[in-house]
């Protein structure tokens, strides 16, 4: 087949930023045939999930942005979950999106055959495209603690990514499972309420204090319309997380120096109670686990009417939770600040490649992709933000940039017949996952924690290089690292033993 005069058919699985950013992207490309599958009602993937009291993004708003399209609305420099949702929800409608979506239908099957993939909905419907795009996001699948008794509690219990909003905890004994970033924003928010807040500490974690702007009419005023100016504000934040925050995990030994002296001033300043301190104090390194952005949370924990246990939890009783020392403490409400399972990525939905390989199959042993993207042995087939992404304090939408343009040049190739399918080798892979492993000891997630980052064998699924290395690296397609046969003529492709 002479693909050159072709326009593929594509499926874009997800309506969030990245889902939206590849749908702008491929008709920008002149790929007119697009299905867009959204399991929920509406655009903006973890904005319109989590709307916590607090929830907002730890990377400055304008940074935080498509580079096509700045918002001079922000109302603080870490910008609030509602104006992000707004803003995707603009950038979709702005962009003719919201009509092509097929909202509140996900995507159950996705099985390669024939040369293309197989599709069915949760609502039955059949497609048949020929790349896939799973823009299904990271964390969006709630982790619940492995913890005796959870379903035992007699009173309110839920997890932050389904806020009961039904329920005033003005005047209730509250109790939040969890310290990571999540937990910090809304620690700090209900602390504030009338409220009785015990606070059940596993691990502490390391803050970063950074002021919160907050941006006046004058200010947003004098950014409306400058698309130019709102991309040099971008840059310049992009500039100071790259040269702090990112290299300080990744290598650079000054900048990681610097963070860890913050952190522990930041701590040292905040907190002037020694017991207090001692239980917030993290034993192991700055930057292992991801590093919390608040300027709130110290004082927080400090406030009258909130309790830090860090006794480990033993059980939930009918009446709350029950400690490992035999101390009880009666509740009325359970919050669940307890992350998300992030190596999920695309399941459970039922993906099965070539030969009928499932990717349970292929990912039985470990997670992983060549340049995030591409899965051997799963031709046309590109998961945004896969395993590797460099996603550590630096904004997602800068990353899905990057994939979404490598994407297309792919997709490309496969036009002009220079690939037959876009399915990365088996070697290619291996060798890809090598050079990660090889600059993981520099990184600062090797240092002695437990955290979201690492894998089933505690190896970090992260990006342990320079930003700047991870743009080169996306830059122009290697064709060797490519299959040059057509996937029919293929051997079975199954899981290395």
């Amino acid at each position: 087949m002479n693909n050159q005069q072709r326009n593929p058919s594509v499926a874009v699985i997800g309506a969030g930023m990245s889902g939206i950013l590849m749908a702008i992207k491929l008709r920008e490309a002149g790929i007119t045939d697009i299905s867009i599958l959204e399991k929920a009602d509406k655009v903006g993937g973890t904005w319109r999930e989590n709307t916590y009291p607090g929830v907002a993004c730890d990377v400055p708003a304008h940074m935080y942005t498509y580079s096509f399209k700045g918002n001079s609305h922000w109302s603080h420099r870490f910008a609030l979950g509602d104006e992000i949702q707004s803003y995707f929800e603009g950038v979709a409608s702005e962009n003719g999106l919201a009509g092509k979506i097929r909202f509140n239908e996900s995507l159950d099957q996705c099985h390669f055959r024939g040369g293309q993939w197989h599709l069915t909905t949760s609502k039955g419907a059949q497609l048949v495209v020929d790349f896939v795009v799973a823009a299904t996001g990271i964390l969006h699948h709630p982790a619940y603690p492995d913890i005796k008794g959870l379903d035992s509690f007699n009173g309110e219990m839920w997890h932050t990514a389904q806020w009961n909003h039904d329920v005033d905890l003005r005047g209730k004994r509250v109790g939040v499972i969890g310290t990571g970033s999540t937990a910090c924003q809304v620690i700090s928010e209900i602390s504030k309420l009338d409220c009785d807040l015990t606070v059940f500490q596993r691990t502490p974690q390391w803050l970063i204090s950074v002021p919160d702007k907050h941006y006046s009419e004058q200010d947003k005023t004098a950014l409306k319309g400058k698309q130019r100016k709102l991309a040099a504000l971008s840059r310049r934040y992009a500039f100071i997380m790259r040269n702090t925050f990112s290299k300080a995990v990744t290598g650079g030994k000054l900048q990681h120096a610097l963070i860890s002296w913050a952190a522990k001033r930041n701590l040292r300043k905040s907190v002037r109670d020694p017991e207090l301190r001692a239980k917030l104090t993290p034993d192991y390194s700055v930057g292992c686990k991801r590093l919390i952005i608040s300027s709130t949370f110290y004082d927080a924990i400090q406030r009258d009417n909130v309790y830090l246990e860090t006794m480990a939890i033993q059980s939930i009783a009918e009446q709350g939770i029950v400690t490992v020392d035999g101390a009880a403490k009666e509740l009325d409400v359970i919050i669940l600040a307890t992350g998300f399972s992030p190596f999920n990525f695309m399941r459970p939905m039922d993906l099965r490649g070539r030969n009928g390989v499932s990717i349970d199959e292929t990912w039985a042993k470990k997670a992983q992709a060549y340049r995030s993207l591409c899965i051997p042995g799963f031709p046309n087939f590109f998961l945004m933000l896969g395993p590797n992404s460099p996603i550590g304090n630096y904004s997602v939408i800068a990353m899905s940039e990057v994939q979404s343009a490598y994407i297309l040049k792919l997709i490309e190739l496969w036009k002009q017949g220079e690939l037959p399918a876009v399915e990365a080798t088996q070697e290619a892979k291996e060798s890809y996952n090598a050079y990660l492993r090889a600059g993981m000891s520099k990184t600062a997630w090797v240092g002695g924690c437990q955290s979201w980052y690492l894998d089933g064998d505690g190896d970090p699924a992260m990006w342990p290089y320079s930003w700047d290395q991870w743009v080169k690296e996306h830059q122009t397609p290697v064709l060797d690292d490519f299959v040059h046969e057509a996937p029919a003529e293929l051997e079975p492709l199954r899981p290395a033993a």
